[in-house]
């Protein structure tokens, strides 16, 4: 009887002696296979290319269009301002992150119960970067087969040459979208002659490298990996599908079963040769960049992208046999084994009406908070060290400091009242303008007559600050207290 080990021993694989066919050693740590995904063409990779374009020319575009004198898009982190086009806002303004996080959340649930990984498949970064620097792979080392020559061959000149040219243009491409991305926290083209004149600092070329290498290494290296293992959104997707989410599927009514056949195999003789149309060429194997089989059904690991779909379709034109034995479809339709329409009753499904009601609400209040934000804000803050004193003619003095902050693009004029005890007057010194997108903490001097100190008696009074711009323009009350000392 085998000695069962103990909890926590190291179990050493023993060697089977000469001759003994029957001993195996079975690893349990298996790392997988670089997948090299060949390259694909159609209506699918054609839309996918599309939001490439889209999605890049708006992220390296941003940072270099400008706006009143400045980047349209910045987070200026040292000023705490946080300018997108004609918007201004301030750390107290992280509501609409919320709020703007919320929504992306929902969009993403609403969209996944809809039609499955669509974010994944065509518009997510990773995929994004994956398809880049793959395209660069395939134009440098070739196409799957030659890729995988070149892997299995020794090192050369010629190896060498193809494959430290990748790499490089791999780096640049990490770099410049390092560059890019800290090109949203400090104006690109001061950042621009920083690097020309090797005068960056440290936090900036700490970040540069820091995302260029990730960039690098997630696009590179990792791939599939990333959505596999590192994104939680695979591990929690199958949450919000159902049989009527439109998915990425293979029809077994249609394909099965499957097998090899002369290409003259008309579509009609299928049935009579026992075969049906998939022709087993693994090439939706070939170009899956997850590397699955979607011949085994839905999997986690698939991200949408319609790869094999493409290549599928190709390959039933060649075939002469209709396409769609991969297509777009719920898992409604692949069960009843036949092709159907996405139609408005499946769309408009409980879910689906729950997430695009709570969508439409939130953004609604989302949109509704910045349209009637006030481009002025006050806070106001007693000051501790003299809470109230007497001054000439008896007048009672209490004295704060206002936080005043111009959510605008224009210098403000500005005027200070006070409300609540009659005779109460606020005293500034100096004109009081407040510059473009300025804080300022201004001290104030609100005094009382001694009447009306008599008549409230001691104690704290409530009072309210108006802060609004000389004219007809806007205003903001902000409430505190008027305190009378015995």
């Amino acid at each position: 009887m085998a000695e069962t080990p103990r909890p926590g021993a190291r179990v050493v694989p023993i060697m089977p002696a000469a001759g003994d066919a029957a001993g195996e050693i079975v690893s349990m740590f298996q790392s997988e296979a670089k997948i090299q995904a060949r390259a694909v063409s159609g209506r699918f990779a054609t839309w996918r290319w599309a939001m490439v374009w889209l999605t890049q020319l708006v992220f390296y575009g941003l940072p270099w269009l400008s706006w009143n004198g400045r980047p349209a898009v910045l987070f200026d982190l040292g000023e705490r301002r946080f300018y997108i086009f004609n918007l201004v806002l301030y750390p107290q303004d992280f509501i609409f992150l919320t709020g703007l996080l919320i929504l992306s959340a929902y969009g993403l649930f609403l969209f996944t119960a809809v039609a499955g990984r669509l974010w994944c498949g065509y518009t997510c970064p990773q995929t994004v970067y994956t398809e880049i620097f793959m395209w660069v792979e395939h134009k440098c080392e070739g196409d799957r087969n030659a890729r995988l020559k070149l892997d299995a061959s020794g090192w050369t000149a010629q190896k060498l040459m193809r494959r430290g040219g990748k790499h490089l243009i791999w780096i640049a491409i990490g770099l410049w979208t390092g560059f890019t991305f800290v090109g949203y926290f400090t104006p690109i083209r001061e950042l621009a002659r920083g690097v020309a004149s090797f005068g960056l600092g440290p936090w900036e070329s700490f970040w540069i490298l820091f995302y260029g290498f990730a960039t690098y290494g997630n696009a590179g290296f990792m791939r599939e990996q990333v959505c596999k293992y590192m994104c939680p959104y695979a591990r929690f997707q199958g949450v919000m599908f159902d049989p009527d989410t439109l998915i990425i599927s293979y029809d077994p009514h249609r394909g099965e079963p499957r097998g090899s056949r002369p290409r003259s195999t008309k579509h009609e003789a299928l049935a009579a040769a026992g075969k049906g149309d998939c022709i087993d060429c693994t090439l939706c194997v070939q170009v899956c960049p997850t590397g699955i089989d979607i011949r085994k059904g839905l999997q986690y690991e698939c991200i949408g992208c319609a790869a094999c779909i493409d290549v599928c379709d190709g390959v039933m034109d060649k075939m002469e046999y209709p396409r769609g034995l991969i297509r777009y479809a719920t898992q409604r339709e692949i069960d009843a084994g036949e092709r159907e329409h996405l139609t408005l009753k499946r769309m408009l499904r409980p879910r689906v009406i729950v997430y695009g009601l709570i969508l439409a609400a939130i953004g609604s209040a989302f949109v509704a908070s910045l349209w009637l934000r006030q481009p002025l804000r006050v806070d106001v803050v007693r000051d501790r060290g003299a809470l109230a004193r007497l001054v000439e003619d008896g007048r009672i003095e209490n004295s704060y400091r206002l936080q005043l902050m111009n959510s605008t693009e224009s210098a403000v004029p500005l005027v200070i009242e006070v409300r609540g005890i009659d005779g109460a007057q606020a005293e500034v010194r100096g004109a009081l303008v407040l510059g473009p997108a300025e804080s300022r903490w201004v001290p104030v001097a609100v005094q009382i007559p001694p009447q009306a100190a008599q008549t409230l008696g001691a104690g704290a009074h409530a009072i309210e600050f108006v802060v609004r711009q000389q004219g007809e323009g806007a205003h903001v009350a902000e409430k505190s207290t008027f305190i009378i000392p015995r």
